[in-house]
C-alpha cells in the first residue's frame, strides 16, 4: 500500500523515501480500491461485513492465537477447517460511474443472472465487491437501477498463490 509519512511541514519526502512521490486523497482511494483494500463503514459495513471474507488474515488484522473479541470462535473455526466461498475482490468498470447513482449492495450478477455477491463500494471505474470466488472470470454485471453494468473482477495479487484455489 505505500507509505504514509507524518512530517514537519518543508520537509523533502524524497530525502526520507527515495523515489516518493506525494499523492492525493483520490490517489490513495483509486491505489486501495486497485488492491482491493477495504477501508470504513462503506466497504466494511457493520453487522454484515466479516473478518474473513474481508481478507483481514491475509492483512494480518486477525489473530487466531489470542483472543478475545466478538465472533472469534466462528472466524477462527472457520479459517481452520471452513472454506471461505466468497471474498472482497477489486472490480473494474468500462467507464466511470457515479458512486450515488449505485445503490449500496446492488446485487452483481451472472450473465445468466445467477446471484455472483454484492457491490461495496468505489470511485470513478474502480471499487470493490464481496463476490463469489467460483464466479470471478465470468462476465459479470452490476444491476443498477434496472440496468445491466458490465464489470471485470480480479484476485488482487499481493494475496497468498494458495488463496485463490
Amino acid at each position: 500500500m505505500g507509505w504514509r509519512v507524518i512530517t514537519k511541514k518543508g520537509v523533502n519526502l524524497s530525502e526520507i523515501i527515495p523515489g516518493s512521490h506525494v499523492g492525493n486523497i483520490q490517489d490513495y482511494h483509486r491505489h486501495r480500491y486497485k488492491q482491493g483494500i477495504p477501508e470504513g463503514v462503506k466497504d466494511l459495513p457493520p453487522g454484515v461485513a466479516l473478518p474473513l471474507e474481508s481478507n483481514l488474515a491475509y492483512m494480518n488484522g486477525i489473530s487466531f492465537t489470542k483472543g478475545c473479541y466478538i465472533g472469534q470462535e466462528l472466524t477462527a473455526r472457520t479459517h481452520h477447517v471452513g472454506v471461505i466461498r466468497k471474498r472482497l475482490l477489486p472490480v473494474q468498470f468500462p467507464a466511470p460511474l457515479p458512486t450515488d447513482s449505485i445503490p449500496e449492495g446492488a446485487d452483481i450478477v451472472t450473465e445468466s443472472g445467477k446471484s455472483a455477491g454484492k457491490f461495496r463500494f468505489g470511485g470513478g471505474e474502480l471499487g470493490i465487491a464481496l463476490l463469489r470466488l467460483a464466479n470471478v472470470n465470468e462476465a459479470l454485471y452490476l444491476n443498477s437501477g434496472g440496468d445491466k453494468v458490465k464489470l471485470t473482477a480480479r484476485i488482487p495479487e499481493w494475496w497468498p498463490k494458495t488463496a485463490s484455489k
